[in-house]
């Protein structure tokens, strides 16, 4: 492959180069000013804050009843990611496993809630959930944010099943192993790797899910970005040093399970595998 060299590509690249380098900076330069705004007693019209303190976040603790939040934020997620686990691995083994008529179908079924945008089916969704009951409670966060984390695991888990060799299922049974023996004792030590990276992505998905969390949300079921979200522009008068330090403790929660995450999977595995299974 010849790599074009001209005045036009040099040109090209370092437009391409620029622009990252400017983008970069300027997301940083926002996180920066945040987490400096956090600890500042006064920033008024100077290049850093006169003095720094850490008083804000136990301010932010007590005001925005960061403990609760923090609770709630880890129950959906907990069960988020429990029952997407458990019934997107199953619905990815049929799907992967089970040719039958309308298969494309009930694939494209599955995705539509990853390529749409969440307020398009959360008004909908929403309205559903309040007619049943179900809005304003931890059941209700739970059931909204399920709607796009299983076929989240479908999409993951499925090239990973089919990388699986049917036969070796074929001769477990063989050797009289049973629904249950198969799935502990052959499937799921071949699968940990891929459901470790889509339950992981799951959580992340799940923590920074704001518009579905936001709409069925109640003020016991609200999670860390909506509580954010309501801080920000409730009434009435707020430090914002306090509101800057409640954004800090949600950066750094999510940044803490993506980085886990990014330890466990390779966003470009998927891709490589399902690549793999075409050829």
């Amino acid at each position: 492959m010849i790599r074009d060299t001209g005045p036009g590509s040099r040109l090209w690249r370092m437009a391409v180069w620029a622009v990252t380098l400017l983008f970069c900076l300027n997301l940083l330069a926002m996180i920066a000013a945040v987490v400096l705004n956090s600890f500042a007693t006064r920033w008024l019209g100077t290049w850093l804050p006169l003095a720094f303190t850490t008083r804000w976040y136990a301010s932010a603790w007590d005001e925005f009843q960061l403990g609760d939040v923090l609770v709630v934020t880890l129950q959906v997620v907990f069960l988020v990611v429990l029952l997407s686990g458990l019934l997107g691995v199953t619905a990815a083994y049929a799907l992967a496993r089970r040719d039958f008529p309308g298969r494309r179908m009930v694939m494209l079924v599955f995705l539509l809630p990853l390529l749409v945008p969440p307020i398009t089916y959360g008004i909908p969704l929403a309205t559903v959930l309040y007619r049943a009951g179900l809005a304003g409670t931890l059941w209700g966060v739970v059931l909204a944010n399920l709607v796009p984390s299983i076929p989240f695991v479908v999409l993951v888990m499925i090239p990973f099943i089919e990388q699986i060799d049917p036969r070796i299922e074929a001769a477990a049974r063989v050797f009289g192993a049973g629904t249950g023996q198969l799935f502990l004792r052959v499937l799921l030590p071949l699968l940990i790797p891929g459901i470790l990276a889509a339950l992981l992505l799951v959580l992340v998905r799940t923590i920074a899910m704001f518009e579905l969390t936001f709409l069925v949300a109640g003020p016991t079921s609200q999670t860390l970005v909506v509580a954010l979200y309501y801080a920000v522009f409730a009434a009435g008068v707020r430090a914002g040093q306090s509101i800057d330090a409640m954004a800090v403790v949600y950066m750094a929660l999510t940044l803490v399970w993506l980085i886990v995450a990014l330890r466990f999977v390779n966003p470009t595995q998927i891709v490589a595998r399902a690549k793999r299974q075409e050829a």
